[in-house]
C-alpha cells in the first residue's frame, strides 16, 4: 500500500486531533506490530483520526495484513458513518482500501456501499475526487453480492456525465465495463449510447466510447456501433472522435457502412490532421476495399498536391506499404509521374522509402 512497510520511529503522535510530543520516558511507537490496538487508538484519541494521519494508516494497513484485524473492524464499524469523509483522505483512503480488500465479511463491505451511496451527489463527488477514486475502484473491483452492485450502480447512474468528461470518473466507469459482468454493465453501454455523439468528441469520453467497443457483446454492442456510426464522417475529423473510429475499424466492424460514408470523401479526409489516420487505418485492416479507396485517390484532379501535403503523403505511403499486383502497379506509375517532387519537403518522405524496388 502508500509509501514503504519499513518501521519508523514516531517522536509524537495525534491525540484529540492535536499532534503531542512524547515524554523522554515514553516508549517509541514504530509501524511494527504494536502490543495492542487498543493503545494506539488511546495515542491517536481515535481509528478515525489514527486512519488519517501518515503513520496510523500504515500501521492499520499493517494490522489488516498481518491477520490481526478483529478488533480493528469491531472499531472500524463503529466509525462506519466516517468511511465517506475517510475515502477523500490522502491517508484514509488507503485504510479503507484495506479493509475491503482483506475483510472476509460481506456485511462490512455492504455497509461501506450502503453508506457511500447513501447520497447520490456526494457519492459522485467520491468518484471525482483524486483519492475516492482509488477506493470507488477496489469496491468494484470485490464487491460480491447483488445487493452491493445494485447500491453502486444507483449510486453512479445520475452521474455518467459528469463521470465520463472527469479524469477520475471516466476511469470508475472503466471499472465498471472491466470487472462488472455484462447485465451490469448494461446502463453504462445505455447511457453511452444514448450520449454517444457528446462523449466521443470528449478528450476522456473517447476513452470511455473505446472501452465499451472492447466489452460490449450482443444486441447491446450493435446499437452502440450503430450510434457511432451515424456520424462517422464528422467523428473521423475530430481530434478526439476519431479515436472512437480507428477503434472500430480496429475491430473490424461495419466495413460496409463505415466506408459507404467516406465514399467521395477520401481525398478530403486524406488531407486532414485527424482523418488522415482513419483512412490509413482503412487501408491497413479492409484490404478487400483498398482498391475502391485507391481508385478515388487516384482520380483526384489534384493527386500532385495531395503528395505534397502533410498529411497526404502519409497516406499514399501507407498505401504503397499495404498493396500488391496492379493495384500498387498503378499507384506506382502515378507517383513516378511526378518524380520532380522529390525535393518536395513532404514529397521527399515518399520517393525516400525506396518504394518503387518492391
Amino acid at each position: 500500500m502508500e509509501g514503504s512497510t519499513a518501521s519508523y520511529p514516531v517522536e509524537s503522535t495525534l491525540f484529540n486531533g492535536r499532534r503531542r510530543h512524547l515524554k523522554e520516558d515514553e516508549p517509541k511507537m514504530t509501524t511494527g506490530f504494536p502490543p495492542s490496538l487498543a493503545s494506539m487508538v488511546m495515542s491517536y484519541g481515535s481509528v478515525y483520526l489514527m486512519a488519517k494521519d501518515q503513520i496510523g494508516s500504515r500501521v492499520l494497513q499493517k494490522l489488516a495484513d498481518q491477520g490481526a484485524f478483529l478488533d480493528c473492524h469491531v472499531i472500524f464499524l463503529e466509525n462506519i458513518d466516517h468511511v465517506t469523509e475517510l475515502s477523500k483522505d490522502p491517508f484514509g483512503n488507503y485504510f479503507v482500501q484495506k479493509i475491503l480488500e482483506v475483510c472476509d465479511e460481506d456485511l462490512i463491505r455492504t455497509l461501506i456501499v450502503r453508506v457511500l451511496t447513501l447520497k447520490p451527489v456526494e457519492f459522485i463527488k467520491i468518484c471525482l475526487n483524486t483519492y475516492g477514486i482509488r477506493v470507488i475502484q477496489k469496491l468494484i473491483e470485490t464487491m460480491k453480492t447483488r445487493q452491493q452492485i445494485a447500491l453502486v450502480k444507483s449510486g453512479l447512474k445520475p452521474g455518467f456525465l459528469p463521470l465520463v468528461k472527469d479524469l477520475n470518473g471516466s476511469h470508475v466507469i472503466r471499472s465498471c465495463l472491466q470487472f462488472l459482468g455484462p447485465n451490469d454493465n448494461k446502463f453504462v453501454l445505455e447511457a453511452a449510447t444514448n450520449y454517444c455523439a457528446e462523449i466521443a468528441t470528449h478528450l476522456h469520453g473517447c476513452c470511455v466510447l473505446q472501452c465499451c467497443l472492447s466489452n460490449s457483446v450482443g444486441p447491446q454492442r450493435e446499437r452502440l456501433i450503430a450510434e457511432i456510426s451515424r456520424d462517422l464522417l464528422h467523428l473521423s475529423q475530430d481530434q478526439f472522435g476519431n479515436y472512437v473510429v480507428q477503434c472500430l475499424i480496429e475491430q473490424q466492424d461495419s466495413p460496409v457502412k463505415l466506408l459507404d460514408q467516406f465514399k467521395t470523401h477520401y481525398d478530403e479526409l486524406a488531407t486532414q490532421k485527424f482523418s488522415s489516420h482513419v483512412i490509413e487505418k482503412c487501408l491497413t485492416k479492409y484490404p478487400e476495399s483498398r482498391a475502391e479507396i485507391f481508385n478515388e485517390l487516384l482520380s483526384f484532379p489534384n493527386f500532385e498536391d495531395l503528395l505534397q501535403d502533410p498529411y497526404g503523403n502519409y497516406v499514399i505511403q501507407k498505401a504503397l506499404s499495404v498493396t500488391k499486383g496492379a493495384v500498387r502497379a498503378r499507384l506506382v506509375e502515378k507517383v513516378y509521374r511526378f518524380g520532380r517532387l522529390k525535393s518536395s519537403p513532404y514529397c521527399m518522405k515518399i520517393f525516400s522509402k525506396n518504394i518503387f524496388k518492391k
